[in-house]
C-alpha cells in the first residue's frame, strides 16, 4: 500500500517510527506537510497538490495534526476523505477532540466519568462557578492549552478569581475543574486503538507539580490497568469517533475520569516506557481496515 503521513516534521519520533513501521511491513511511506498542501474543491475531481505536483494514489492516510494546525489540518483530512481515501482519524472525531469543551460534553452524555467541570463566559460568576465543581482548590485550564501548558492549580477563591480574570482579560475561553487529590498528581494514558488498549502508561509528576505531563518533566511507568479502565478507555475513543487515540485519565475514588482523548497521540513517551511496537499495531491496523486504491489495484499509476 500507500501511505500518507501528515506530519509538519520526518523527524519527530511518531513520524520517523510509522514511517520505519511502515516500510517494515513493506508499504510506500510519504511524509506530507498538511500547511504545504493546497485543494481544488469540485464536485467532479476534487484533488489536493503538493509542492507543485498532485497528490495521488494514496490507499491510506494517517493525520498526526498539531494543536496548533487543527483547523487547516483537518480540511486537509477532509478533502482526502472526500477523495475517497481512508484516513485512520476522519476529520470530523479530529475536530471533535480538540475542541476540549465539546469533547467533555459527548463524553458526559455518554455517562463517561470526569471531573466536575464548570464553563462561564462572564467573570462575575466566578464564586458561584467555583462552588458548583465543589469548591478550591480547583484545577483552571485554558481550552486551547496543550502538554499541561495553561493549565493552573488555585487554593482559594481569590487566587482563583484572579486567574481566571487575567486568563479572560487576554480573551482565553477557559474550564473550572474540581482537583483530584487521590490521583496524586499522576494520570493514565490509555493507548486505544480500534476497540482495545494497545498500552497504558502511569505518568507521575515531578515533585511539587501537580501536572504529569511528561513535557513538564514527569515520568512515565508501565500501568496494570483495571477492566472499568479498560472499557472507560475504548468507550472514551468510541464516542469521539476515533480509530486511534490517547485517553488520558485520574484515578478517583469514584473510579477512572477522563481528563482528555487526544487525536494525535504522542508514540515515544509510551513506546519507550512499555517496550511495545505501537506503531507497527497501527499499521497492522491499517491493513485491515483500508481498501487499496483502484488505481493502484488495477496496476495504473
Amino acid at each position: 500500500m500507500k501511505i500518507g503521513i501528515l506530519s509538519r516534521d520526518s523527524e519527530y519520533y511518531s513520524t520517523r517510527r510509522l514511517m520505519e513501521a511502515g516500510r517494515a511491513h513493506g508499504h510506500e511511506m510519504e511524509v506530507i506537510d498538511p500547511l504545504r498542501c493546497y485543494m481544488m474543491i469540485a464536485s467532479g475531481h476534487p484533488t489536493i497538490h503538493y509542492r507543485g505536483e498532485v497528490l495521488q494514489d494514496f490507499d491510506a492516510i494517517i493525520p498526526r495534526i498539531g494543536a496548533s494546525t487543527t483547523f487547516y489540518g483537518s480540511a486537509v483530512v477532509r478533502q482526502f476523505e472526500t477523495m475517497g481515501i481512508y484516513c485512520l482519524n476522519r476529520s470530523v472525531p479530529i475536530t471533535r477532540s480538540r475542541d476540549k469543551l465539546r469533547c467533555l460534553q459527548l463524553l458526559a452524555r455518554r455517562g463517561i466519568g470526569l471531573p466536575v467541570t464548570g464553563f462561564a463566559y462572564l467573570t462575575r460568576y466566578t464564586h458561584d462557578l467555583i462552588r458548583l465543581v465543589g469548591g478550591v482548590p480547583v484545577v483552571i485550564k485554558v481550552l486551547e492549552g496543550t502538554q499541561g501548558i495553561g493549565v493552573v492549580l488555585t487554593e482559594t477563591e481569590n487566587v482563583a478569581g484572579s486567574v481566571i480574570e487575567a486568563f479572560r482579560s487576554l480573551k482565553a475561553q477557559i474550564l473550572v475543574q474540581e482537583f483530584v487529590r487521590e490521583a496524586g498528581a499522576s494520570d493514565l494514558r490509555c493507548f486505544v486503538i480500534g476497540n482495545r488498549v494497545a498500552a497504558a502508561i502511569l505518568r507521575q509528576g515531578k515533585e511539587g507539580e501537580f501536572r504529569s505531563n511528561i513535557h513538564r518533566g514527569g515520568t512515565a511507568a508501565p500501568a496494570r490497568i483495571t477492566p472499568e479502565e479498560r472499557t472507560t478507555a475504548v468507550r472514551a475513543a468510541r464516542t469521539m469517533g476515533l480509530s486511534v487515540a490517547g485517553v488520558d485519565m485520574l484515578r478517583s475514588r469514584h473510579g477512572p475520569l477522563v481528563l482528555e482523548v487526544n487525536s494525535s497521540p504522542g508514540l515515544e513517551g509510551i513506546e519507550k516506557a512499555t517496550g511495545k511496537d505501537l506503531a507497527g499495531m497501527v499499521i497492522t491496523y491499517i491493513e485491515k481496515h483500508a481498501r487499496p486504491s483502484t488505481n493502484r489495484a488495477r496496476g495504473e499509476g
